[in-house]
């Protein structure tokens, strides 16, 4: 068995999340087999909205690079907060959440988890879709 190395990835294709988005592929289990760390580059468009989710037994975070993005989280997604380029964003583990983005500007982010795998802890929550607001965005 090799040892493990350092790689560089330079992210070309995209997958489809379960979340609704499309991902930059980035470090994973599935890219260079890491064991603890997923980190992927997204891009939201204006108007783009995620499914409500949660990442079961993994903790999130969230590193706004350009734009804005409003977080729904919490029970019955009754929280909520805008980030903004140059914040951090830390979401729990189990915590449910929705982003979107309800700017004309694409936000960008860079988002990394302690779930090795690319959409391993992805749990939806379909039910919680009605406590958030879809006027004026659409759904990806």
């Amino acid at each position: 068995m090799s040892q493990p190395t350092c790689q560089i990835i330079r992210p070309q294709s995209t997958y489809e999340g379960k979340q609704g988005f499309s991902y930059f592929e980035g470090i994973s289990a599935e890219s260079v087999g890491s064991h603890g760390i997923c980190m992927h580059l997204l891009n939201i468009p204006p108007g783009a909205r995620a499914k409500a989710h949660l990442h079961e037994n993994h903790e999130t975070a969230i590193y706004t690079l350009k734009g804005e993005t409003h977080l729904w989280y919490g029970e019955n997604l009754s929280e909520h907060f805008v980030a903004r380029a140059g914040e951090f964003v830390y979401i729990p583990a189990g915590v449910p959440h929705l982003p979107m983005n309800l700017s004309d500007e694409e936000a960008v982010v860079v988002i990394a988890r302690t779930d090795p795998n690319e959409q391993e802890s992805v749990v939806l929550l379909p039910e919680l879709e009605k406590f958030v607001p879809v006027e004026d965005n659409t759904t990806i």
